[in-house]
């Protein structure tokens, strides 16, 4: 469990930055980057069929290994990065900066997702290293990736912003509460339970 600023709260917003152009770029609406990773995926993946000319069930493959690639990555990142142990200031800092203060301010919508500037740089830089690696086998699992991520984001928003839905689903609103309100470092799973059940974290 990581130590936070403040109580946490369901209501408010909290200013980051002094400078008033950093605090503007650290505040997104959900929509913003979520529309440009589907156009980027989409993107892609039309590079990959009509000038790679790589095989409809081939793509459709590497693009579920990208979508299950994200969510363990989802995963690791909000356990070991978002909760990282606190052990000096630098740390307490960043650590609160990328996650203490969307537990403080749940409910701020603003702080739901990266800014589209760094979310895009991040995509690109990630298109290069992946490229490095599997070649053009990249155009089809990064859409997944980028998917992946995309429905994080709105599964992530949707169980801030709504109330649960009466059927299955609620589980993920369920699920994300106990981390939210109850155990922290619990349930690291947003937009699956998966990892949880598999590493245990699921109480």
């Amino acid at each position: 469990m990581t130590k936070q600023e403040n109580k946490p709260s369901n209501k408010g917003t909290k200013v980051i930055f002094k400078n008033p152009i950093l605090e503007k770029l650290s505040r997104t609406h959900i929509a913003v980057p979520i529309s440009l990773f589907f156009v980027y995926s989409s993107a892609l993946l039309f590079y990959s069929i009509y000038s790679v000319h790589m095989n409809p069930f081939t793509t459709t493959g590497i693009f579920v290994v990208g979508f299950l690639t994200f969510t363990l990555v989802e995963y690791l990142a909000h356990r070991y990065i978002f909760h990282m142990k606190i052990t000096s200031e630098l740390r307490r800092k960043l650590q609160y900066a990328f996650h203490g203060v969307h537990h403080d301010y749940p409910k701020d919508k603003d702080r739901l997702a990266m800014p589209p500037i760094m979310s895009v740089t991040i995509a690109t830089a990630l298109l290069f290293l992946f490229r490095l690696v599997m070649g053009d086998f990249v155009f089809a699992f990064l859409p997944g990736f980028l998917v992946g991520y995309a429905m994080y984001l709105w599964v992530h928003y949707i169980v801030h912003a709504y109330q649960p839905p009466k059927n299955f689903l609620k589980a993920l609103w369920v699920n994300h509460g106990i981390h939210h309100y109850k155990s922290p470092d619990k349930v690291f799973g947003v937009s699956s339970p998966l990892w949880d059940y598999i590493f245990r974290t699921m109480p």
